[in-house]
């Protein structure tokens, strides 16, 4: 008989036990790389926003060293064109020395009769006035009247606020020394300028006036603005300052601010009046002429 052999039982799979489920943290928190990704993503805008906000600064600086400059206008002598408070900026290149930027850059010219200027003085350091007088030009002032070569000036700008006479402001050039406030060393330079009550500029000078013609330190009283000097003209008005008020009697501002602690109303309006006071509203970005 022959044996057998029983076949041998099929062995089962191994069955291999699933991995654990991620937990919710772990899920939550992305890979080194993922947050990399996310940088990376975010990075041209990022450099192209910075890259704008340095091309923004370069103009900024280029423009306030080479070409702008702010002022602050500290008196009345120019009033009523430029006022007490009124913040300018003023083209430090429309009369730059040639050859400082190219003129196809920044446009150049020469000075002119009725511009106003920024120049460099001795007291203070930089004043600002109107030019009236240009080299060869034959000046005199007859009853605060500027007369330029034989032809009285058209000045629309010129403000006479009341003021005492004075001979040496109101008829320019006198032959007497009357007002302390003249330089000794202008006047005798004045003398040898003039010729038939005419005062003659000189080549390279400039006589300038404040348009508050009353109330102006000027050219009247120290002498002529050299060419080189001169560093710029106003361009814009881009703030002004409203001048303080003198404050009202104890006893009515008392009674005001009672009156306003009853009525939010009030204290509302005051605030909003306070705001529009603050500054001359109307001559911002206004062009100085």
């Amino acid at each position: 008989m022959t044996e057998t052999t029983p076949a041998p039982a099929e062995t089962a799979p191994a069955v291999s036990e699933p991995p654990p489920a991620p937990t919710e943290t772990a899920a939550a928190q992305p890979s080194f790389q993922g947050r990399f990704a996310h940088v990376r993503e975010h990075l041209p805008a990022f450099s192209h926003t910075l890259a704008s906000l340095l091309q923004t600064i370069v103009v900024a600086l280029f423009v306030l060293t080479f070409v702008l400059q702010p002022v602050l206008i500290p008196s009345e002598s120019m009033e009523h064109t430029l006022l007490v408070g009124d913040f300018l900026l003023f083209n430090k290149q429309v009369f730059s020395p040639a050859g400082r930027l190219s003129h196809w850059l920044l446009p150049y010219r020469n000075v002119e009769r009725g511009d106003i200027v920024v120049f460099h003085h001795p007291a203070p350091p930089m004043l600002i006035k109107r030019v009236v007088g240009i080299p060869g030009d034959r000046l005199r002032i007859a009853g605060g009247k500027v007369w330029v070569n034989g032809l009285a000036l058209d000045e629309p700008y010129a403000a006479f606020e009341p003021a005492p006479p004075n001979p040496a402001r109101d008829d320019f050039p006198g032959s007497v020394y009357t007002d302390p406030q003249i330089d000794p060393e202008w006047w005798r330079l004045m003398q040898s300028l003039t010729h038939d009550g005419q005062l003659v500029v000189p080549p390279g000078e400039y006589f300038v006036l404040g348009d508050n013609r009353n109330h102006s330190w000027d050219s009247r009283f120290w002498g002529f603005v050299p060419r080189q000097a001169i560093v710029g003209r106003p361009l814009v008005i881009y703030f002004s300052l409203a001048a303080p008020t003198l404050p009202d009697a104890p006893q009515a501002r008392a009674a005001e601010v009672q009156q306003a602690a009853d009525d939010r109303l009030g204290l509302e309006r005051e605030m909003a009046a306070k705001i529009a006071g603050f500054a001359r509203w109307q001559r911002i970005f206004r062009v100085v002429r």
